[in-house]
């Protein structure tokens, strides 16, 4: 079957990590993404990802302790790092070559992050993961992956979350909530709508670059939303 996509940025929540635990890494999320992964660069998609480090530390966990919220969140890019790592080496186990690229200068583990170096590897099939956030506090990591996305030139921006799409409320405790097959920019964020951070959805906006979220815990998801592009919301120009 023929990608929908050549290149993708998939980004992935810190939490997603952590399985059914309270925080921490859960090996078995690792093999599975890993694998799902696999399958693309086995169809020829080029993947870099952007993994968040909410299993181990969010910076908005400082509220209240006294922590200045710019340490806080250079704790929470220390937390991708770890993540990264982890999923660099699930991506070897499997025979996959991956760089963990760290917007951090954290040289004795991490390649800094360098756009045509980030270019050369997705060029020669290797999987790139994106750490350390921008390198700056008060940037979410949807933020990055948008950015990182429109840098390297991604045909997609593939936000794999723990609902199946976007919804008018939320389905978890608003029965009535409906999901959404499709959105505008201008209609997700004039809905004011929490599925993604409003400057994320604006810089993809800018750039024109479309963005699929989509259940990544219902196996085969990730190669789906890639492969297909028929799952989950669109968010898209009009």
């Amino acid at each position: 079957m023929a990608a929908s996509y050549r290149r993708v940025l998939l980004k992935l929540s810190g939490e997603a990590l952590k399985g059914d635990a309270a925080s921490g890494i859960d090996f078995s999320v690792l093999q599975y993404i890993a694998g799902e992964v696999a399958q693309l660069q086995a169809a020829g998609v080029q993947t870099a990802l952007v993994i968040g480090g909410g299993n181990i530390w969010r910076g908005t966990n400082a509220e209240g302790t006294g922590l200045d919220r710019a340490t806080a969140d250079y704790m929470g890019m220390l937390a991708t790092m770890m993540n990264g790592l982890a999923l660099q080496s699930a991506f070897e186990q499997l025979g996959l070559e991956a760089r963990a690229m760290s917007a951090l200068r954290l040289d004795q583990i991490c390649e800094p992050y360098i756009r045509q170096r980030a270019l050369e590897h997705l060029r020669r099939d290797r999987i790139v993961i994106f750490v350390g956030g921008t390198g700056l506090p008060y940037f979410t990591t949807d933020t990055v992956a948008a950015l990182r996305a429109v840098e390297v030139g991604a045909d997609v921006l593939l936000k794999g979350t723990n609902v199946d799409a976007v919804y008018s409320g939320d389905p978890r405790t608003d029965k009535s909530a409906a999901p959404y097959q499709q959105l505008t920019y201008d209609q997700f964020l004039a809905g004011h709508l929490k599925a993604m951070d409003a400057t994320a959805i604006s810089l993809c906006q800018e750039n024109h670059l479309p963005i699929l979220l989509f259940n990544m815990n219902r196996p085969g998801n990730i190669v789906r939303a890639a492969m297909q592009g028929d799952i989950g919301t669109l968010i898209k120009e009009a």
